[in-house]
């Protein structure tokens, strides 16, 4: 038997699922829909939020490592390309890390909004590190997004900004999320998909693993539905969210796709909505449009401005 017919009788859903994102857009649209289910699941509370991130990672982790390495996709690359994967798993790590601090030492919303201003980071990015440089058109569908966040979120809660580590930690979250698009970008570039995400998970479950035994965090003792829960983290929020996100990273603009995935507090608010009886108001549902408008206008390629040519002047009779 082939190598390619033993992988697929051993992992045949897990391939199908590799064979059917095929298409970038249709791979991102997946992932933003299987990462929208995390905050409803963290919302019930069953476990702690930092060991809840541990896990996520630990049980994709166990359920890819298996397919890597029988299908020997597991791989250490160069050492540049090696350190600058592990690099994202710790970039991951943090980020979800840094988020949980930021929760418990200010607001959800707060929290989430400063998270979410990774377009901005990931733009600015870009245009120093990465090539090409950002449109004209992402510029402004970011400026339109991040007013559709505000409208989102509500103008009142920005007088209840309190700019202290809740707030630091808030805005460092989504530094270190747009680090990881942008790493991610360029290492996606020389490794496969299945060996990156490996690695970086790797990398992820043993820095939160770490930061969780340093911090006291249980590591057991939780219920029966507790266990689902985190199961369901870490397979649909994690392993195939960032499966197919990692692939649309690794064939479309590392901004096109950060900005994208502010579309998850759309659907996240929506979820919210029906399995938490949370209220969506007619403002939330402006801000979602003015948002999903901003998203699309970075998708136009043609360009919003046509830059202004000045007339040559004519020489002198």
């Amino acid at each position: 038997m082939s190598h390619e017919k033993r992988q697929v009788f051993l992992f045949p859903i897990f391939v199908h699922f590799l064979e059917m994102i095929t298409k970038p857009r249709i791979a991102l649209i997946i992932g933003i829909i299987c990462i929208s289910i995390f905050p409803v699941l963290v919302k019930l509370n069953y476990t702690p939020g930092l060991i809840s991130a541990f896990y996520r990672m630990t049980i994709a982790l166990g359920i890819i490592l298996p397919y890597a390495l029988y299908t020997k996709q597991l791989k250490i690359p160069e050492t540049r390309t090696f350190i600058l994967a592990v690099l994202c798993g710790i970039c991951f790590g943090s980020d979800v890390a840094v988020w949980n601090i930021a929760i418990q030492e200010s607001t959800a919303t707060q929290a989430s909004f400063l998270t979410n201003l990774s377009p901005v980071w990931v733009g600015i990015g870009t245009f120093f590190f990465l090539k090409p440089k950002p449109s004209v058109n992402f510029w402004i569908g970011t400026v339109i997004a991040v007013l559709g966040m505000i409208t989102l979120v509500g103008f009142k809660f920005f007088a209840l900004l309190s700019f202290d580590i809740g707030f630091s930690f808030g805005l460092l979250s989504g530094v270190f999320y747009a680090t990881y698009i942008l790493i991610s970008k360029e290492v996606l570039a020389k490794i496969s998909i299945v060996n990156f995400m490996t690695l970086s998970l790797i990398s992820s479950s043993l820095f939160l693993g770490i930061l969780s035994y340093v911090l006291g965090e249980p590591f057991n003792g939780f219920s029966n539905i507790g266990w689902f829960v985190l199961f369901i983290q870490g397979l649909v929020c994690q392993l195939l969210a960032w499966l197919s996100i990692s692939y649309s990273t690794q064939h479309m603009r590392a901004t096109r796709v950060s900005l994208s995935l502010l579309a998850q507090a759309i659907l996240a608010t929506i979820l919210a909505w029906v399995f938490l009886n949370e209220l969506i108001t007619p403002q939330m549902i402006l801000g979602g449009i003015i948002l999903l408008f901003g998203i699309r206008l970075t998708f136009y390629d043609k360009p919003l401005v046509i830059p202004v040519r000045t007339k040559a002047k004519l020489p002198p009779l």
